[in-house]
């Protein structure tokens, strides 16, 4: 567990003034693995998700889902969650999937 990530969410947010505004909103801050994308047997088993490029596993956070509706902000880089797996289903690891956004496009 080296990186410290944030979950996050976009959703609507009332400023100061009343005005709604569309922004993210952070579930939780925790610690990760995380691991890069490359040629080993383990990633050539993950060819369903071609598009990942990056795993994160961190332990469970009480009270939230994590979906594939929500990104991960890691080194100040945002990265779309593709799939995400109670890992043995013990409720103690998250394994997730997930692909990086590039600035450009």
């Amino acid at each position: 567990m080296t990186e410290f990530i944030d979950i996050i969410s976009v959703g609507h947010t009332i400023d100061a003034d009343g005005f709604a505004t569309t922004g993210d909103i952070v579930l939780a801050s925790v610690r990760a693995y995380k691991e890069e994308q490359h040629g080993t047997e383990t990633w050539k088993n993950r060819a369903v998700f071609s598009t990942a490029t990056c795993l994160f596993r961190f332990r469970v956070i009480p009270n939230i889902t994590i979906t594939t509706e929500h990104f991960i902000i890691c080194n100040n880089e945002r990265y779309n969650i593709v799939s995400c797996e109670n890992i043995r289903s013990k409720n103690m690891y998250m394994e997730v999937l997930a692909k990086r956004v590039d600035a450009s496009g």
